[in-house]
């Protein structure tokens, strides 16, 4: 076993999609070594068998790092296509009436088949319809049960089985397709630690994948439909993680419109203590350049700023030619970020007002605490990983060493802000806890010999939302050699 590397310099985490560019066992491992914290399997292409290698690499380097690895599976979702045209593809007309129906006969210029009954009966006359991500535009004029009437605004090009986006009706389709049941399984039985749902619309929409999860992993909401906008908070307290999936989303909002939404949706997030990820085309001309744009730059650096638990790649790592330098970017932007002095300020500019627990009182002192002395860590004893984020969401300004003996708690932790997880055995003592605090703080890197650091616990141990104990220690140095070296601690 490799000795485990050093805990992150920075705070945020980065999150890396594996595909062709990224499947190899060596690939995924130096990609660690860049800088990536967690790994999406992307579950929209490939079968579930291509999977499997991915899952068994990623375990098998955690193991050979010794260190807790977050694997997030992403689910397709219900992705909706017109059907196909005679000759494969056509060219729309600005100005032209064009004709959606549930005739499967092959299209032309003046009609094609809507193989989604749901839409039919949802939609509504003045409605948008986006086709090939937005580059073509439909305005409804009229519908019945079998026909959708449109005006195109937007012409150009159009080929079989092309997306539609539906922006302006709530549709009454279920989040979860056939697909993804299946997919959700396999995932679950694989051991991810993360299922993300794409295309949530309403709070509803998590209900059946909770139940199918059965607390076997965490459940992320990706916010990519303007419909979710609208119920974003109820989204957020259904959930455990949410992402700011910004390619759907700026297809069916204007691209103006996005920034500010993910602002929000970051700060809402926060508020409700569940970590953020912030993706899609993040470093996008790293797909093909080794080095980004300084817009690109200035967009990753912003999410920073606003305090996003993680920053994601998508093709960047998955598909293009610079897999390792797109990681390598992405770290290097978070150290430099969180090493300007302004960034503390910027990251507390969204208030989190505590709720009123014993635990969130501890959480916010805890960080207090932090500021104003010369406190180097706080260390969280957590078994579900509630105190984690619970001290996440307050984003102190020192590191988080989180010590639970559950492995797949510190997997989970993967996504949250600023926490460095180590799978350890538990305590059954106050005496014990202080001890282990001082050894594992010195063993990882995270304080030295004279530091101070803050302990958060709750007693009695082994009981779930028990936080109730905050102590501040001295490291002596001499914790390791009263302990040993016994690695089944560590």
């Amino acid at each position: 076993m490799t000795k485990a590397l050093a805990p992150r310099s920075r705070k945020v985490r980065v999150l890396a999609t594996l595909g062709p560019a990224s499947s190899d066992p060596e690939m995924i491992a130096t990609l660690f070594q860049a800088g990536a914290d967690a790994f999406r399997i992307n579950m929209s292409h490939g079968d579930q068998a291509s999977k499997v290698p991915l899952i068994q690499a990623i375990r098998g380097m955690e193991a050979r790092f010794n260190r807790p690895t977050t694997i997030l599976a992403d689910l397709q979702g219900p992705k909706l296509r017109v059907g196909k045209f005679e000759g494969g593809r056509t060219v729309l007309e600005t100005g032209s009436t064009f004709v959606l129906d549930r005739d499967p006969t092959p299209g032309d210029a003046t009609r094609v088949e809507l193989p989604h009954k749901e839409i039919f009966a949802a939609i509504e006359p003045g409605a948008r319809l986006l086709l090939d991500d937005g580059k073509l535009v439909l305005r409804v004029a009229d519908h019945d049960a079998d026909r959708i009437v449109t005006l195109v605004e937007v012409g150009g090009a159009l080929s079989n089985n092309k997306g539609l986006n539906v922006p302006d009706v709530v549709l009454p389709m279920a989040a979860l397709t056939p697909k993804d049941r299946s997919d959700l399984a396999f995932a679950v039985e694989q051991g991810v630690d993360w299922i993300a749902l794409s295309f949530v619309q309403r709070p509803e929409d998590l209900m059946e994948a909770r139940g199918l999860i059965k607390g076997k992993a965490a459940l992320l909401a990706k916010i990519e439909k303007p419909a979710a906008i609208d119920r974003l908070d109820e989204i957020v307290e259904q959930c455990d993680g949410v992402m700011v999936a910004r390619g759907d989303l700026g297809v069916e909002l204007p691209p103006q419109a996005v920034p500010p939404l993910q602002k929000r949706i970051v700060e809402v997030a926060r508020r409700m203590g569940r970590p953020v990820v912030v993706a899609t085309q993040m470093l996008e001309s790293m797909i093909q350049s080794p080095s980004p744009t300084r817009a690109e730059v200035s967009d990753v650096a912003t999410a920073i700023y606003d305090g996003a638990d993680a920053i994601m790649l998508s093709a960047e790592s998955a598909a293009g030619s610079w897999p390792v330098e797109s990681v390598a970017m992405m770290n290097a932007i978070g150290v430099s970020v969180e090493g300007d002095p302004a960034h503390g300020d910027r990251v507390h500019f969204t208030v989190m007002k505590p709720d009123p627990t014993t635990a969130d009182a501890m959480a916010e002192a805890a960080k207090s605490i932090a500021r104003t002395t010369s406190a180097k860590a706080i260390i969280c004893f957590t078994t579900s990983g509630s105190t984690a984020r619970r001290v996440a969401r307050e984003r102190p300004p020192v590191p988080i060493l989180v010590l639970t003996p559950q492995a797949e708690t510190a997997r989970r932790l993967g996504l949250l802000w600023g926490c460095h997880a180590v799978h350890t055995r538990d305590v059954e003592s106050f005496e014990e806890m202080v001890a282990k605090s001082k050894r594992m703080a010195l063993r990882h890197g995270i304080a030295a010999a004279g530091d101070q650091v803050i302990i958060m616990a709750g007693v009695p141990f082994r009981t779930p939302g028990s936080t109730n104990v905050l102590h501040v220690t001295r490291l002596t140095g001499d914790e390791l050699e009263k302990y040993g070296e016994d690695r089944a601690e560590a």
